[in-house]
């Protein structure tokens, strides 16, 4: 399918269990340079990274993944596999397929998490890293709103209701989207089923986020997170962000040898990557891993 002048294509892979995933390929390998991976989200998929792989895939290869039971990427017939450790084996498993052993990767909330748990199992895959919204500390507080919303999600009726549905959630942390950021959320999280607005997602993955209790802090990431010591590591938070503190951040640049921070002025959980400066700056901490 061609977009926006720059083409990508749909890639099907087997998980390790059989299911039948998807990813967006993006560009085409070049020499001396690093492809990039992009994961999403709990409930979110590869078209979030549409706008921001646009960009990229001028100089590279982008490759952008639906996990299980998210976009095109078949649902689990066992919802209690929606989980982190499961998943990165997924991206391990599409990776090979694809034929890449090392790549700069872009993690996205969860997909910060898988980063951790790759940290661990699969080193030799990261080049660089990319941290969006997540670090090795959550905040109980951002958990509490994604479920909160999750389980309270309103079914729109139309697209206008769409994304007022969208405003009327985020709209407080969000001050600096413009309209078209809006839509660009819309086009990412929902798709069209019989005429309806459906999330688009295994509704049995919000069950997931009935495991946590709200009264018990939660794990700490920290050796994982210490496993990209090696690794160049470029952290970015929204500033109106409930799920990584301002301290987690700081905590974050003063454990990594090689960290650089960025606050993303008038954004919440998570920051689009596609606005702003910041695909600029993506692009320099790419650019400069690779030298």
């Amino acid at each position: 399918m061609a977009t926006g002048g720059t083409t990508y294509i749909d890639a099907f892979y087997p998980a390790p269990d059989g299911l039948k995933l998807h990813a967006r390929i993006y560009g085409t390998p070049r020499e001396g340079t690093l492809p990039v991976v992009c994961l999403p989200g709990l409930t979110r998929n590869a078209r979030d990274f549409h706008e921001l792989a646009l960009i990229l895939s001028a100089g590279r290869q982008v490759i952008a993944f639906d996990y299980r039971g998210r976009g095109q990427s078949d649902y689990d017939p066992d919802w209690r596999n929606y989980q982190v450790g499961i998943e990165a084996a997924d991206i391990v498993a599409g990776l090979a397929s694809l034929g890449l052993d090392r790549a700069a990767f872009i993690g996205t909330s969860r997909g910060g998490l898988i980063m951790h748990v790759l940290a661990v199992i699969k080193p030799a895959l990261l080049a660089a890293a990319v941290l969006n919204d997540v670090g090795p500390v959550l905040e109980m507080e951002g958990l509490i709103h994604i479920r909160a919303y999750l389980e309270q999600a309103a079914q729109p009726r139309d697209y206008a209701e769409a994304v007022a549905v969208q405003r009327s959630i985020h709209g407080a942390a969000f001050t600096a989207l413009r309209d078209a950021d809006w839509e660009h959320m819309v086009d990412s999280i929902y798709r069209r089923m019989n005429g309806e607005f459906v999330p688009d997602f295994d509704p049995k993955l919000v069950n997931v986020l009935g495991n946590f209790d709200p009264r018990k802090p939660l794990p700490e990431l920290w050796p994982q997170f210490e496993k990209l010591a090696g690794v160049p590591l470029l952290a970015i938070r929204g500033s109106n962000s409930k799920l990584l503190s301002s301290e987690t951040l700081a905590a974050m640049a003063r454990r990594h040898p090689d960290c650089r921070t960025v606050t993303v002025e008038g954004q919440g959980h998570a920051p689009f990557l596609e606005t702003g400066d910041v695909p600029s700056v993506i692009q320099e901490f790419i650019a400069a891993a690779e030298q």
